[in-house]
């Protein structure tokens, strides 16, 4: 007799979830940097009048609103990438204003605004790899999926790569089920791939570009150097600043404190991977690559206070050096031999 299931059983998780997590941040980043842009080189317009302001977070609640309804209301995962995007826009409105709902001025300047916003957008992040990182689906969450590409393929249809990865899915969940989704996947109608659209070359070499720059030996020695020095730069600074007595007329100077802090953990950490590298250059990247997440989910928060939107410059450098670190990182680690051998 089967097994009876039970009633507060997890819900089925979706295969394609990191995927819409990412359109969602990617969307709301862009939404905030152009919002900043615009309202900067518009010099900060109102819409309204009479009293009235209809400030652009209740935007960003339609469009979120917009986006929720696309997920509830239609099948597919058209549908639901088109409300990650909507939704991405509405946060990303919502988010920009934060300013004024943490200060009793309603204050849309207000320094530490982005910090949170940076904040929050990257606790997003760590919740995509997160789910990115997870164990393998189930049965019936593949069995699930699987019946969600084939629905998502009924007035479309699906092309021969689409149903070969829906087969892939069910391989291994029973004969019983394997049979019933190539039956439905046969009652699908077939569907021409997509032509080669005129930005795919340019995406192909900026590819082929990437990992040639994070590949190259001279790249990576630049990377480390800079990792192991960079962070006695901001601390000297921050040192001169406190002997000059500027730190004294700086309104955000906690938050000064705290990117002290962080270049003080990274320094510790590219040192003692700096040390590693002569006889186990695994681990010392390992440590490289755990000195810029501090950096990146710490240490930028406080940059974002103290320096406002002029920090994505140091963001974007720690963002290529992650790159770098990373790539590295896994090439050392497919060369490593294996613990049994």
């Amino acid at each position: 007799m089967p097994a009876r299931p039970s009633r507060w059983s997890r819900p089925l998780r979706v295969l394609e979830a990191p995927s819409y997590l990412q359109a969602f941040v990617l969307s709301g980043v862009v939404t905030v940097l152009v919002t900043r842009a615009f309202l900067q080189a518009a010099g900060y317009p109102q819409l309204g009048g009479g009293g009235l302001h209809i400030a652009h977070v209740l935007w960003g609640g339609v469009l979120m609103t917009a986006g929720l309804g696309a997920a509830l209301v239609f099948l597919g995962s058209a549908a639901r990438s088109l409300g990650a995007v909507l939704g991405g826009i509405g946060f990303g409105l919502f988010i920009d204003e934060v300013g004024k709902f943490v200060t009793a001025g309603t204050d849309y300047f207000y320094a530490p605004a982005a910090g949170i916003i940076y904040g929050a957008f990257a606790l997003l992040v760590v919740i995509t790899q997160a789910l990115r990182g997870r164990a393998r689906l189930s049965g019936p969450e593949r069995t699930a999926n699987a019946l969600y590409g084939v629905i998502g393929g009924l007035r479309t249809g699906l092309t021969d790569d689409r149903r070969a990865a829906v087969a892939r899915l069910v391989r291994g969940c029973g004969p019983d089920v394997e049979e019933g989704v190539a039956r439905l996947l046969d009652a699908v109608p077939r569907r021409e791939p997509p032509g080669s659209r005129f930005w795919q070359p340019w995406l192909r070499w900026a590819r082929r570009a990437v990992v040639w720059v994070t590949t190259h030996r001279w790249v990576v020695a630049l990377v480390v150097l800079y990792l192991v020095g960079e962070p006695f730069v901001v601390v000297g600074n921050v040192f001169l600043d406190v002997v000059t007595g500027q730190l004294d007329d700086q309104r955000e100077w906690r938050s000064v404190l705290g990117v002290s802090a962080s270049a003080l953990i990274t320094v510790v950490l590219s040192i003692r991977g700096a040390s590693l590298l002569p006889r186990d250059r695994v681990r010392a990247f390992r440590l490289f690559k755990l000195a810029l997440l501090v950096d990146l989910l710490f240490g930028q928060i406080f940059s974002f206070t103290v320096n406002q939107f002029g920090a994505l410059s140091a963001l974007a450098v720690d963002l290529f050096l992650l790159a770098v670190v990373t790539a590295e990182y896994r090439r050392l680690c497919r060369q490593a031999p294996s613990p049994g051998r």
